[in-house]
């Protein structure tokens, strides 16, 4: 099966998943506030919404200060669904009016930062802005995209911390952060959202992973090429009803694997680095595990059918560890301080961060390939 990262549910199927969804919901909310057709008949001039689409797409074009493509010279005048890379659709509770459903500005290689007008646009299910050259922080009025279901702000020069209005997103499903210059721990509060897809690799996120992980419906977390330090959590086990896919490339990770990751059931694919002491069994026999790179870490030992993954079928990389008798190990320089001080993985458990070397690297840093940026397809909705 394709990776779900590289190979997203086409647009059109997953928006009509979305509208019938939320007509269910926005039919609820009217029957409970007793809304009408009382408001059936709307032009550009009478329809608030667009008025505040309008207002908002107004302010944005203001803090563009560079289109070299020219994706928003048509952004003029009140008809805003005519506007370039922005897509409107009745709206669910009330179809005879329009509303901007969507922001679509994948690789516009636009430059300018996000206003704060962009919480005037409340209808909005989606903002793809991949690969674009945005930067500044992702302002707090985000959070009154109540409707958003997919946000993709990949591929950009955005900072600060965590973004942590999108936490209180209620719809949201997709959260795309890649390749930005976010910093600071990422918040326990993520990984108990009901998210599919989580993607917050190749920024400056650093402390550890939180201790806790429960709550989360992710298929997909990818957080390589961070720097974490301290351990992963035995609490990882509770991804087991739907984690598919787990990457830890370059994390700075410590300490052991732990034993619980034998209980994601539906992994396909793991990769991680800079852990130590035994691969254990329980992740080697998984049954959807399809891909296990644990490369250029300073494991010792490999336990039952972990000696011999061939055997499963299974595409895997060992190199660039301490295990005896395997080719393309490292030198015996770097593995003596593993070899003279063994870890036993069943006793040091990692306690939830700080992990069993206090979050630091205890034999030096593990040389690992450069990442190359991996870049989403542009999704854009159909104007049909």
């Amino acid at each position: 099966m394709a990776s779900f990262w590289l190979n997203p549910i086409p647009f059109r199927a997953l928006l009509i998943l979305l509208l019938l969804h939320l007509s269910c919901l926005f039919n609820n909310v009217a029957a409970k506030h007793g809304y009408s057709a009382r408001h059936s008949h709307h032009s550009h001039t009478s329809n608030r919404r667009l008025q505040r689409a309008y207002i908002a797409l107004q302010a944005w074009k203001r803090v563009i200060f560079s289109d070299p493509n020219n994706f928003t010279s048509n952004w003029v005048g009140p008809n805003v669904c005519k506007y370039t890379g922005i897509y409107c659709t009745a709206a669910l509770e009330e179809p005879k009016i329009k509303v901007v459903a969507g922001i679509d500005l994948n690789f516009a290689d636009l430059a300018g930062f996000l206003p704060d007008e962009l919480g005037l646009l409340t209808d909005l299910a989606l903002i793809h802005l991949n690969s674009n050259r945005f930067c500044g922080i992702i302002p707090q009025t985000i959070s009154n995209l109540s409707l958003l279901y997919e946000l993709d702000l990949s591929n950009n020069r955005f900072v600060g911390p965590f973004p942590s209005a999108v936490l209180s997103l209620p719809m949201l499903s997709y959260l795309d952060l890649r390749y930005n210059e976010f910093e600071g721990p990422l918040p326990p509060e993520l990984f108990q959202k009901k998210l599919d897809a989580i993607f917050v690799n190749n920024n400056r996120f650093s402390n550890v992973i939180p201790a806790i992980l429960s709550g989360s419906t992710a298929s997909v977390v990818v957080i390589a090429n961070n720097n974490f330090g301290g351990c992963l959590p035995p609490s990882i086990s509770n991804f087991a009803e739907t984690l598919e896919e787990l990457l830890l490339i370059n994390t700075s990770l410590t300490g052991c694997l732990p034993p619980e990751v034998g209980y994601l059931y539906k992994l396909r694919v793991l990769a991680h680095n800079m852990m130590s002491g035994l691969v254990p069994d329980g992740v080697c026999v998984l049954p959807s595990l399809s891909n296990f790179t644990f490369s250029y870490n300073f494991f010792c030992e490999e336990e039952g059918i972990c000696m011999n993954l061939t055997s499963r079928g299974i595409a895997f990389d060992d190199r660039r560890n301490c295990l005896p008798e395997k080719p393309l190990q490292r030198s015996k320089e770097e593995c003596n301080p593993v070899l003279e001080h063994p870890v036993d993985c069943y006793e040091e458990r990692c306690a939830g961060g700080g992990g069993i070397f206090g979050g630091a690297a205890p034999f030096g840093p593990a040389v690992v390939p450069a990442a190359t940026p991996m870049l989403p397809p542009s999704i854009a909705p159909s104007s049909t």
